[in-house]
This record gives C-alpha cells, structure tokens and sequence, in this order.
C-alpha cells in the first residue's frame, strides 16, 4: 500500500551538521535502551558531528523533520575499508522513539533508495540485529533478500545476539 505524501510541515532532507545533537539524541536511545546497536557507551553532539560530517560527504545522509523536529534519519555507509566493496554501502535507519509504527522508516527508504540509485552503489546491505520482526520486514518489503546470519557475534545486556544480512542489488 502506497503511503501518505509528506505535508507542509513534515519533510525528509539531506542532513547538515547542525542536525547532530537531535541525531545523537535519537541514537543513544538506542544504545542504552536497546541491543539494535552494539555500542555500549553513549555519544556526544560533538562525536555524532564528526560521524554525519565523514558520511555525509560520501553517501546520502538524510533527516527526517515534523514541525521542524528530526524524527528519524537514514544513511548508507562504508560496508568495508577494502577498495573492491567501494560499489556497496550498508544501510541504516533510526526513528525517535515512539514514532515506530507509522510508515516513516519506509518514507526514509524510499528517499534513501532514490538518492542511492544517482550514485556508483551497486549492493546495499542492511545488518539486523535479531530478532527484530519490523525491520525485517521492511527491509524484505523493499526488494533486500537474507543472505545470513552470524550467531552470538555480539554481547549486549549480558546476552549474546546474533545478526543478519539482508541485501539489495540495485
């Protein structure tokens, strides 16, 4: 099902540096709520500058705002340090919490796979902490196949998790 059109006061951006501390905001929810992440120690407004400012020069990087509020963002990143996977990018999206649920993690996809697609990417992988149902089956909703998983590869809250892979060759 098609979803909503954005209105006049809800908009999805390129990010800028001075999105860093509502990012960090979002983000470190996740680190200390969650084992979506596997970082343990929260960031800085000044630490997620320096992030946004590395990936943003070389992949899109995009915010979500709601009457002038960011409320989610999306961004594809290095998937290896290694020159022959400069054509693939990992995939991530966060919402703040509380506005899971409402179709913006698709619209940011969805914007995310048009600004892909004007660049040299040619794989996105998307790494999924499990269990996780919604992202899963957004990921699958939008073309990403699972590839794999590693078991126990992260310890987190004093459990071990495994991830999976999903990609999407464009």
């Amino acid at each position: 099902m098609p979803q909503p059109a954005l209105n006049s006061t809800q908009l999805i951006r390129p990010v800028t540096a001075g999105d860093a501390p509502a990012i960090c905001d979002i983000y470190n929810y996740y680190i200390e709520k969650t084992v979506i992440t596997f970082e343990e120690e929260k960031l800085s407004a000044n630490e997620m500058e320096i992030r946004i400012t590395k990936i943003s020069g070389a992949y899109p990087y995009l915010v979500r705002e709601d009457d002038g509020e960011i409320t989610g963002y999306a961004y594809a990143n290095t998937w290896k340090e290694r020159s022959a996977y400069r054509n693939s990018a990992e995939v991530s999206i966060y919402l703040k919490d509380g506005n899971q649920g409402k179709g913006w993690g698709q619209e940011l996809l969805d914007r995310l796979l048009e600004e892909v697609r004007k660049t040299r990417l040619h794989v996105l992988i998307a790494g999924i902490t499990l269990p996780n149902e919604k992202s899963v089956k957004l990921f699958e909703k939008n073309g990403f196949q699972k590839t794999g998983c590693f078991n126990e590869v992260g310890f987190k809250d004093s459990r071990w998790l495994d991830v999976g892979y999903w990609e999407r060759i464009l």
